[in-house]
């Protein structure tokens, strides 16, 4: 699937590219697949007896598309703006067990050294490519990471709580800043040298979020993983003049879009419920606001939009994955991340000049 790369100077829509995920022997054998990719960017999806709706969107990549293509076509522009000083978010939606985990990091027990495995997803790809592009072009340069848990609207640092003790999430405050706009209190941003750094940061993060998952008796699938990606570079201008340019990148894993059925309407899941679909109930409507140009943007209907508002103003650029099953008992709530999907890529968010 290639993405069209022409930029539109009146702005661009959000980038909407669907990803699915191969069904195992076990679903094979059983079922037929709920859907098929028409084109590198236009998707069926079969419901029913006989239903059938189709969707389009900038790309779709099939069960056979490697995560080293994936990235190359549709997240290395977005990382390019990054390092041009701009602010931009990468959103991973779908039901629980569609693979979005698996996009945004990928096989990461795998990696050896500075080896970047095949099974690599975004997180890892990104960093490599920031310090590819940071080496080559000989910059003074810093980077900084941060990994963030949003979960019953309550935000954690999970790198840091990766120091402590085993399950114990240091929660942080969401501050508004005269000049630096919102703010994580508290949050650590670890300076990472190279791009092996960020494996045994990840290794460590999800250590931690399992112990304390299975002390507060949650799913990692029903909570937000905010991965943040901050780039200082000092340049030299004509003049000589020394500049630093920003920029700053979020990796966005959200939590399961799927309804909740009546089997586990327990007091916590549908606490969990609640707070997910205002989560990104809220996305959706921050992006409607800010593409209609609206006089006001709903940013702090929810953390998530208030957390992520520097990246979703129009300031650089903004690509979703839809993360859908192929398994024909998943074809509602695959028509549901799909629905959601092309409302988000109808919005456009216009371009400003970068200062």
């Amino acid at each position: 699937a290639k993405m069209q790369k022409e930029e539109e100077s009146k702005g661009q829509n959000v980038k909407v590219v669907l990803r699915c995920r191969p069904m195992t022997k076990s679903e094979a054998s059983q079922e037929k697949q709920s859907l098929r990719c028409t084109s590198d960017k236009t998707v069926d999806v079969m419901y029913g007896k006989a239903g059938k709706k189709s969707f389009t969107f900038d790309g779709t990549f099939d069960e056979s598309t490697s995560q080293k293509d994936m990235y190359d076509n549709v997240v290395r522009p977005v990382v390019d703006e990054v390092l041009q000083g701009y602010n931009c978010t990468v959103f991973a939606y779908g039901q629980t067990g569609t693979g979005k985990t698996y996009t945004m990091e990928g096989g990461i027990d795998k990696a050896s050294g500075t080896t970047i495995p095949p099974s690599a997803g975004v997180v890892p790809r990104a960093v490599a490519q920031v310090f590819k592009h940071l080496e080559e072009n000989e910059v003074e340069y810093q980077v900084r990471i941060s990994v963030v848990e949003l979960y019953n609207e309550e935000l954690s640092d999970l790198i840091a709580s990766s120091d402590t003790e085993a399950g114990m999430l240091r929660k942080l405050r969401l501050l508004e800043d005269p000049k630096k706009g919102v703010v994580l209190q508290g949050v650590e941003e670890r300076p990472v040298t190279c791009a092996a750094d960020i494996f045994s940061i990840l290794e460590c993060t999800n250590r931690q979020r399992k112990t304390a998952e299975t002390l507060c008796n949650k799913q990692s699938s029903r909570s937000h993983s905010i991965f943040t990606l901050k780039i200082f570079m000092k340049e030299k201008m004509v003049d000589e003049e020394e500049i630093i340019k920003t920029g700053l990148l979020n990796l966005v894993d959200l939590a399961g879009s799927e309804r909740l059925g009546t089997e586990h309407s327990d007091k916590d899941r549908l606490k969990e419920a609640k707070n997910i679909n205002m989560s990104l109930s809220s996305l959706l409507g921050v992006i409607q606001a800010i593409a209609s140009k609206a006089s006001h943007v709903p940013f702090r209907n929810s953390k998530l939009t208030h957390l992520l508002s520097s990246s979703l103003s129009g300031d650089g650029k903004a690509l979703m994955f839809a993360n859908i099953s192929p398994r024909l008992q998943h074809a509602h709530e695959s028509l549901n991340t799909l629905r959601f999907a092309s409302q988000v890529n109808q919005c456009q968010i216009a371009p400003r000049d970068k200062k």
